[in-house]
């Protein structure tokens, strides 16, 4: 099995699409000084759909965010997104401060306060210093454009932990007429999305093709399934987490989820690969991450028992810890496989790393090399093929190791 749906790491930004426009300054938020608060700006008529956290503790921009999409009828003109502060647990104060900051982007250009939305990342449980961002809006004024530079912008001002942009883009064709997406995300840690309809890791999309807002729902919900709700850095599903996306109509292209519509299996499918390609990027960038890990799982009872089992291995310390020795310590993938609380029969499993043999039936696989194993372990990218013999379902997960990178990083996040 391999991981197509989340593809190779893709870095291209050639295609952007028309009705948006992008810029990032420096609001003084982030301590270092670097750009912190990134904006997009879309024409009128865009419509929008969006996947937040399942976290029951949710931040500030989220609980804003989520009214201001059901007040709207789906419309979004400005997106307003600073890092450096998550302002989350930050109680009825943070939630006035992401309002104040709305009501000031919604008179300084012109739109509904229901049309800004809000996204933050960062420290938890610090007030967010809205007058920072309020006052900075004139520069951002100044600064929107539509040239990669300014796409670049907007990706790298919204990082926290990264250390590069994570940005991907996509041209299909759709009758005579071309077709545009673009994807921007940021994400290193505190990544274990189970992103639901009504998902720190930020993703913003873009697209010129004309989608009502329902059937965009129903296109985004499709595409973070099988890409952002498979991956996992640490196992810690973040306050803020957001994916949005958002349609300008500017290409003339309609597409819906009306029967034998063409162009609709072109478009999820791109949209797919663009939340593929972005999902892996993150894995990639890991914070401290030695291995990016492709497991897959399969001959699982259920696809609910598949995720369960994928995300239960991707998430063990143990097992993440064995990937960052090269260790080929099988017996603790069994292991969380076997505390999933996934249907299993552990005789029936089998278990490959690399492509190599180490289990066999719940046991010891006979031609099991453990010198072998732990040199194929040395490679950057290894896969993890778990075979349940249950049924039929299976699930691909990207995930990567734990190393003393990672601990030290987050041991220092806050001072």
């Amino acid at each position: 099995m391999s991981h197509e749906t989340f593809g190779p790491p893709s870095f291209s930004f050639a295609h952007t699409p028309a009705g948006f426009r992008f810029g990032a300054v420096r609001a003084g938020v982030k301590p270092s000084g670097k750009p912190d608060f990134a904006c997009a700006q879309a024409i009128e008529g865009t419509t929008a759909a969006a996947v937040f956290t399942s976290n029951r503790l949710v931040a500030a921009p989220v609980i804003v965010g989520r009214e201001h999409l059901r007040r709207s009828g789906g419309r979004v003109r400005f997106v307003a997104v600073n890092a450096g502060n998550a302002n989350c647990a930050t109680g009825e104060q943070g939630v006035a401060t992401c309002r104040t900051v709305c009501k000031a982007a919604a008179l300084k250009f012109g739109y509904s306060e229901q049309e800004i939305f809000p996204s933050s990342t960062g420290i938890i449980g610090v007030q967010l210093p809205g007058e920072k961002l309020v006052a900075a809006l004139p520069h951002i004024a100044a600064q929107l454009g539509e040239t990669a530079a300014h796409v670049q912008q907007f990706a790298e001002a919204i990082l926290t932990t990264d250390t590069r942009a994570k940005i991907a883009s996509a041209e299909i064709k759709i009758g005579d007429r071309q077709v545009r997406l673009l994807g921007v995300a940021k994400g290193a840690g505190m990544i274990a999305p189970r992103l639901v309809p009504h998902a720190t890791m930020l993703v913003y999309l873009f697209t010129d093709a004309s989608v009502a807002s329902h059937d965009l729902q129903k296109l985004l919900n499709d595409a973070v399934q099988p890409t952002f709700n498979c991956i996992s850095i640490d196992g810690d599903t973040s306050t803020n987490d957001t994916v949005l996306l958002l349609a300008s109509g500017t290409s003339g292209v309609s597409v819906t989820h009306a029967a034998m519509e063409p162009g609709l299996d072109a478009f999820s499918h791109a949209l797919k690969q663009i939340c593929g390609s972005l999902a892996r990027q993150i894995i990639e960038d890991g914070e401290g991450a030695g291995h990016v890990i492709e497991l897959a799982v399969e001959g699982a009872a259920s696809a609910a028992d598949a995720a369960r089992i994928a995300r239960s291995i991707a998430s063990s310390p143990l097992v993440k810890t064995a990937f960052a020795g090269c260790d080929p310590n099988w017996g603790r993938i069994l292991a969380a496989a076997g505390y999933s609380g996934a249907a299993k029969d552990p005789g029936k499993a089998s278990i490959w790393i690399g492509g190599l043999p180490v289990c066999r039936n719940g046991q010891t696989a006979p031609d099991f090399d453990k010198d072998c194993v732990h040199r194929a372990m040395k490679e950057r990218t290894v896969n993890v093929r778990v075979s349940l013999g249950m049924g039929n379902e299976i699930c691909d997960f990207l995930t990567c190791d734990l190393t003393a990178e990672y601990v030290r990083i987050n041991a220092e996040y806050s001072t």
